[in-house]
Order: C-alpha cells, then structure tokens, then sequence
C-alpha cells in the first residue's frame, strides 16, 4: 500500500565493514550526522537492550527517540524495535533494515513473518535482519482512530455518492475518522511525517554500531529510503527501494497516477481473465471493465449477503476494495474470479468481503490493525490534502474517470480524506538528489498497480546514484515475487555492494 492503498548498513561498495566488536559508545561518535544539537545527540548513544520475543531467534528492543527534532528537549517517543541476527557461516556484513511500506505497514511484523525467515539465506546468513515500526504504526505507540463496530461502518460508506446527502454522508465520514485520529493522539499526530521517521532510522542505524544504512524498503518504503538518503547521503550503505514513489509529486498528481496504475493492472487481470473458461466478466477484454463496473451499481442499489457474523454485507465499497485488493498480486486473480463469480451469479459476497478484509487488516472477530489510521496519518502530514471541498473532487471527476473508468471515481473521493484533518501538513513535493550518496538501486515493475512504473524512473532521475532495474510483469513490487533476474541483480548487490553497471531490465 502506498500513497492510497501498499531496513541498516556496516559496509557498502568501497566501503569497509565495520567492527561488530566496537564499543556501542565509539561506534554513537562515530556514526553522529554533523551538526546534530547536542539533546538529539544524546540519543545516539543510546544502548539497546535485547530480548527473546516473537518466533525462536527474533528479539525485541524500545528505542527513544526526540518526539519533536525541532525540540528535542521536549520529550521522547518510544519505538519497537526488532531483530534476527546473522546466521552465518561467513562474514556478517552489519544489519540490514527493512520496512514493507504502508504507510502504516508493520515492519516488526514483516521482519517475523516474511523477511526474518523468506529472504534468501545468503542475505540472513550475512545481515542481522532488523525492523524499525515507525512511530504512530503498530507497536510504536500506535495512532488508532475508530473502533472495531465504527470501522465497519466507515469501511462500508459510500465512496461514490450520488448526491448531496450521500456526499454529505461521506463528508461525515471522514470527518468521525478524522476527529476519532484527533482525539486519540493530538500531539503525535504532528509528528509522525516521512522525514521524523528517515531520522528515527539514523539513530537506530548509530545505536545498531553501523557506520552506514543498508535497507530493503518496498512502496512507501521507497519514500522513506530516498528520504533517509536526502538527509544523510554520506551514510548511505546498500539501499533497496523496490516499488519506488515519487516525492516530487503533489498528492493530486500522486493520486491520479495511482488510479492510473490501478487501470494497468485491471487491464492485465481482464486480459488473463478472458481466457479463462471460468471469467465471470465476459469473453472479450475489453468489455470486462464495463461489466464489472454495471456490477459495481447494482451493488451500490442492493448489496449482497456474505453470511458475515456481524451482519456486513457486500455493497459497492466493499466491493470495490475487494477487487483493488487482488490487484496487488497476480497470484490473487484466480482467487478474484472466484469471488466475483459467486457475488454475480450465487449472489454470495463472501469471497469478495474476505479479500476486503484482507486489504484493510481486519480479523475474523472483527478486529483492526492500525494500518489504515497510520496511512491517513503520515500522508495526511506528508503533504497537503489533494482536494479541500467536495466541489473539487466533483470538478476532477474526468480526470480520474479518464485515468480509470473502474477506479477513478471511488479513488477521487477518497482522496478528500486529508480535507478534515485535524493537524496540518508539514511536509510538501520536493526533489530529491542525496548527492555523494553510494550507489541506490531503484526498483519499478511495469504493471504495478499501486506504486506505477513512472515514479520509479523518475526517483531514479532525481537521485544522483540511482541504477534503476525494471521488472517487466504484473503486481506490486519486484524482489522476491519470482524473477530470478531481479532477485540475483538485488543479491549480488547486498551481498557483494555490486550495483546493476547500467539501467537493468528483468522478466
């Protein structure tokens, strides 16, 4: 999940590793960014304490970190930490940092259940595995906005209303969401932005003895990659930013592309789905958006039972977020045909609810994670809102209808979300170039529906040290999704600091 949906380093090409053996004290110095306020310098010597946690060979610490960098004086945030350490044989190379993006993704999660035991073996055998959950996310003092109950309420709003009372409805919808942020961490909520976390990470990466930042970030993890490299490209290790994002962007723009992406993936899904004897949506590709969309407004005027515990059943929203859903991995389509063909013909939403769920982190007892109150929070930070007034949605109704006549309207009503923020945006679209940074190698796959191939050219343009590697294929992200091109070229450069020697294309 990225902009609506969708990692540290001992040594580096050229570099030299460091010393496992270093004192914790020495390695702070040695690590401290110049021109550090002394109150923030204090928390780069920082000591963490280790312990067993989670899954045999995983451990847990809590980092502090200065709430506010512009008044570190002011108090401290405390934030999760994990790791699994190198399993050797060999030379450990440091600890590499990953984060799975989100924003609002759990990173500690991600390192217990994929990255701590998926990676390729080599990589864990070399790297201390560690997680940072960014502050506001998960079991960093986590942003939580609605209930279980309310939840399934806003979950099940009409995102595409068809007049001013059901815009009205939305309106409140958002703004319930937004004061339930508001009201739960008021002060947190102005700092949980990109460029806050970018610098929690370089404490971490002092208080782990490393000298530089070797990270694996995917989608939004891109941003905060390319952002921890504008503020400290003379730490810059080995970076990985695998679906990358544009942070020149403003977030209508951002929005759009987004919407764009998502039509590139649908397009690839109607065309593999037409030659399947069981595609519930016709026999031609390009009748399959149309069909789905007609769907789409018959479940907007008569929802459908799913035989949900709590009553739910499946209407327009909750649809649509079930088809986005699946356009994240190719390895979903299967389950979606299935799903959309027991909604249209058996008039059975569950299969479709289930994948809904999925997408919004909610349990079986009806239970959220905080990923979708975390994603409204740093984007809503990040940058201004790309709409202030219903109004101007309406007014950029073609242009997203243009961008995708499935999506487009849904995706431009929900940008309005950051409209009724409670805090205001910190942050706004700039370039980054982290000139003098090592070699960064940016990474884009063709048909990704939430993070478009685009961005990741154009972060490759703006950092001075890109190798940009493309993956020509379908789904969200590259490494580890089966392209043995794409994961040897990204093994071979955490492993050996071998970058791609030029732009690098994959399948």
């Amino acid at each position: 999940m990225a902009a609506a949906t969708l990692l540290v380093s001992a040594c580096t090409a050229g570099g030299r590793p460091s010393s496992p053996g270093r004192p914790a004290a020495e390695a702070a110095l040695t690590a401290l960014p110049r021109s550090t306020p002394a109150a923030v310098a204090s928390y780069y010597g920082q000591k963490l304490k280790w312990r067993d946690c989670g899954a045999p060979g995983f451990q847990c610490a809590t980092m502090k970190a200065p709430l506010d960098y512009a008044k570190p004086d002011a108090g401290d945030i405390r934030l999760a930490v994990a790791r699994k350490k190198a399993t050797g044989p060999g030379e450990r190379l440091g600890s590499l940092l990953v984060n799975p993006g989100g924003p609002g993704g759990s990173a500690i999660g991600y390192l217990q259940q994929y990255a701590g035991i998926g990676y390729p073996a080599d990589v864990r055998a070399r790297y201390d595995m560690v997680a940072l959950d960014p502050r506001g996310v998960a079991r960093s003092e986590p942003v939580e906005c609605l209930g279980g109950r309310e939840m399934d309420r806003y979950t099940q709003t009409d995102f595409t209303p068809d007049d001013e009372q059901e815009t009205g409805e939305l309106v409140d919808a958002y703004k319930r969401f937004a004061e339930g942020c508001g009201a739960d961490a008021p002060g947190l909520l102005r700092h949980v932005s990109t460029a806050e976390v970018a610098r929690d990470m370089d404490i971490l990466r002092a208080a782990l003895g490393d000298e530089r930042l070797t990270y694996v970030g995917a989608s939004y993890g891109t941003f905060l990659g390319a952002t921890y490299a504008g503020l400290f490209p003379d730490r810059v290790g080995r970076l990985v930013l695998d679906g990358a994002m544009d942070p020149s962007l403003p977030a209508r723009r951002m929005n759009l592309d987004q919407t764009a992406g998502f039509e590139t993936a649908f397009q690839a899904f109607a065309r593999d789905c037409v030659r399947r004897p069981d595609c519930p949506l016709g026999t031609k590709a390009s009748d399959v958006g149309a069909n789905l969309k007609a769907f789409f407004r018959k479940l907007d005027a008569r929802p459908v039972p799913t035989g949900d515990p709590d009553g739910r059943k499946l209407g327009e929203s909750l649809a649509t977020t079930g088809v986005i859903a699946a356009m994240y991995d190719e390895g979903a389509w299967a389950q979606l045909r299935n799903a959309l063909s027991a909604a249209m013909e058996e008039r059975d939403g569950a299969g479709l609810l289930a994948l809904s769920d999925s997408y919004y982190e909610r349990d079986a007892d009806g239970r959220y994670t905080n990923l979708m109150f975390a994603n409204a929070a740093v984007n809503c930070v990040d940058l201004p809102a790309a709409f202030a007034t219903p109004d101007e949605v309406r007014r950029s109704l073609p242009a997203f209808e243009k961008a995708s006549p499935v999506f487009g309207e849904g995706l431009a009503w929900a940008t309005l979300n950051c409209a009724y923020w409670p805090v205001a945006p910190t942050g706004q679209p700039h370039r980054i170039e982290a000139r003098g940074a090592a070699p960064i190698v940016v990474v884009g796959t063709t048909r990704d529906p939430a993070t478009p191939y685009r961005w990741a050219r154009s972060l490759s343009r703006q950092l001075s040290s890109a190798r940009l590697l493309t993956y020509d294929g379908d789904g969200h992200t590259a490494y580890g999704r089966g392209s043995t091109c794409v994961d040897k070229t990204i093994n071979a450069y955490l492993l050996r600091g071998t970058p791609p020697t030029r732009d690098k294309r994959c399948s």
